[in-house]
């Protein structure tokens, strides 16, 4: 019960934070509704229809992966709860929930590595969304890269076990200069 009024206090918190004052709208106004998503129907109805019904998790997130709307190249994963996803929305900037801080998270508030939205996509059962963004920065990475998807899984032996090996041209930026002790 106690983490529930933490959460809660947490939320409040971040609603004074200044992002609920749109710099730009995002394909649109500012939503006058609870949270400008339609209520989820049947199966047919969130697979075939066209309302926007994202499915939140038990936990009230739904997940958010951040790929370069001109490469494709994954970025990040992250997750958003129904309040940072309509910041995102009426941003038109990466607005997230961080589950480690439990705190809004708008991308770039600290570093000045936005994420701008360019298109918002969602899979067939409207339960995960990829956003297309343009990175503005260094990287989306807080490690200092470009991407947060830095190795990759190199198949391994029968027996030993899988390792993994750098991919991409390394680090873009100093984390420490940034963000301090890293």
């Amino acid at each position: 019960m106690n983490d529930r009024i933490e959460m809660a206090r947490r939320i409040a918190n971040a609603l004074e934070c200044g992002l609920d004052t749109p710099i730009r709208s995002f394909h649109g106004p500012a939503m006058d509704t609870q949270y400008g998503f339609t209520p989820r129907g049947g199966k047919s109805e969130v697979e075939e229809g066209m309302d926007f019904s994202p499915k939140f998790d038990a936990d009230g997130l739904i997940p958010a992966l951040a790929m370069d709307a001109t490469t494709r190249e994954p970025l990040m994963l992250a997750y958003m709860n129904q309040e940072s996803l309509r910041r995102t929305l009426e941003l038109g900037e990466a607005v997230y929930w961080s589950r480690s801080r439990m705190e809004f998270w708008h991308k770039g508030a600290t570093s000045g590595h936005i994420q701008k939205i360019v298109e918002i996509r969602t899979d067939c059962d409207q339960d995960a969304i990829i956003l297309l963004v343009e990175q503005i920065g260094a990287g989306a990475c807080h490690t200092g890269r470009n991407s947060c998807f830095y190795r990759k899984l190199v198949p391994s032996e029968q027996g030993n076990p899988h390792k993994l090996a750098m991919i991409g041209p390394g680090k873009s930026f100093d984390p420490a200069a940034i963000y301090g002790k890293h």
